[in-house]
């Protein structure tokens, strides 16, 4: 019978010493190098996800992550002054502002990519 005591998400990237010192300097989070070649980041909640370096990393077309955040200007601010690139879109239904930020239906939410190019999120809690 399947009974999983535990789950976790994990994607790749193409570097990663980059994706260590990103997720450990500008996100502040723990990560911890593996016995198994990956890094183990444990994000707030008790939340784990696993990141592993693949040669023919493809950035993932969608969010891979998100972080609630109480204040999500003040997190957009913080991490642009750490050097983070902000995504910009401009679609129906979607569209952000000038801070990157998306105010329109759904959550408010902004978009940014680690140094693999994956796709992550700041959501401001509700």
């Amino acid at each position: 019978m399947f009974k999983p005591t535990k789950a976790f998400g994990g994607f790749s990237v193409n570097n990663l010493q980059e994706a260590k010192a990103f997720y450990e300097n500008v996100l502040g989070l723990q990560v911890q190098e593996s016995e198994m070649g990956t890094l183990d980041i444990a994000a707030p909640g008790a939340n784990h996800f696993m990141i592993y370096e693949k040669p023919n990393h493809t950035p993932a077309t969608y969010t891979v992550l998100n972080f609630l955040v109480p204040d999500i200007e003040a997190a957009v601010a913080d991490l642009k002054s750490k050097g983070t690139k902000f995504e910009s879109y401009d679609f129906p239904g979607l569209k952000t502002d000038a801070d990157n930020i998306s105010r329109g239906e759904g959550p408010v939410v902004a978009w940014f990519t680690d140094p693999a190019g994956n796709i992550l999120s700041v959501i401001q809690e509700s």
